[in-house]
């Protein structure tokens, strides 16, 4: 039995989605007050934790009142529902630099009340990853505190279906300015650019020591398509499923199936539990 952590799923307060947003969120979830009930409920998740085998997961979160409908109050609602078991639940946090100009001091803020990671989400927050070369400087300031402060960021790369997002800022290349610029700071590089810019994003990771490969929203079946060197990075990659984003199940289907691939079982331990659990100790 493998143990595992899923660094990315998204239990959030759905009730901030913007109606089109929502409207793409639901379409074809069956199980809607099933989820409803995680959100609100966080012994509910705890328990699907368990019966899914999973042992933390990474509550994804980021400002995005614009495009998705999330305000500043999501870092709260995250802080809050992580707090009914922290050693299980890891609350990210997030500041939108458009929405922001004192980022600094609402990243120490957010991390004071108890985030554990950051979450930059480029195509949904409307700029680029490395945006602090030119339009919006003081977001040079969101990766210096995680620097300083020895907290992860994990950056979405690649494409987004929902309403209104701006997709061509998921290109994981932006993120090879933000390696050198903060050469200290851990990046989780979500998605692996699909299904773009897989080989953008390996490079990435190969380049840098502080960048790591983030699998969730890759169909496990499609993983060794879009990364046939794999397990050349196995020290380097985390596990992730986007549980329940548009087409993820449940985060145990995930599992099951990227055990059903042909790596090594050293490779497997690695990346579904010894990696994330050297970033979050």
């Amino acid at each position: 039995m493998y143990r595992v952590i899923d660094l990315h799923i998204h239990i959030q307060p759905f009730e901030m989605l913007k109606p089109d947003v929502r409207e793409t969120f639901w379409r074809k979830k069956s199980n809607r007050a099933e989820l409803e009930g995680y959100a609100e409920d966080p012994a509910k998740l705890l328990r699907k934790m368990d019966a899914d085998g999973i042992e933390r997961v990474g509550l994804m979160n980021y400002v995005s009142p614009d495009i998705m409908g999330f305000t500043d109050e999501v870092n709260d609602w995250m802080v809050r529902y992580a707090s009914a078991d922290p050693a299980r639940l890891i609350a990210f946090g997030s500041v939108n630099p458009r929405f922001t100009t004192a980022v600094g001091d609402a990243v120490d803020r957010i991390l004071d009340s108890g985030a554990r990671a950051l979450k930059v989400h480029p195509p949904h927050q409307a700029f680029r990853a490395n945006a602090y070369q030119d339009a919006y400087p003081q977001l040079a300031e969101l990766y210096d505190r995680a620097q300083t402060r020895g907290v992860p960021v994990t950056i979405h790369t690649g494409t987004s279906v929902f309403p209104g997002a701006r997709s061509r800022f998921g290109d994981p290349m932006d993120v090879d300015d933000i390696a050198i610029d903060f050469p200290k700071l851990t990046i989780l590089l979500a998605h692996g650019g699909r299904p773009l810019w897989m080989d953008a994003a390996f490079f990435v990771v190969r380049r840098h020591p502080n960048v790591m490969l983030e699998l969730s929203g890759i169909p496990p079946a499609k993983l060794l398509e879009y990364f046939p060197r794999l397990e050349q990075i196995a020290d380097k990659a985390v596990w992730g499923t986007d549980w329940p984003s548009p087409g993820v199940t449940s985060m145990r289907a995930n599992v099951d199936q990227f055990l059903s691939l042909p790596l090594g079982d050293e490779s497997r331990r690695k990346i579904l539990y010894e990696n994330a659990a050297r970033i979050f100790r």
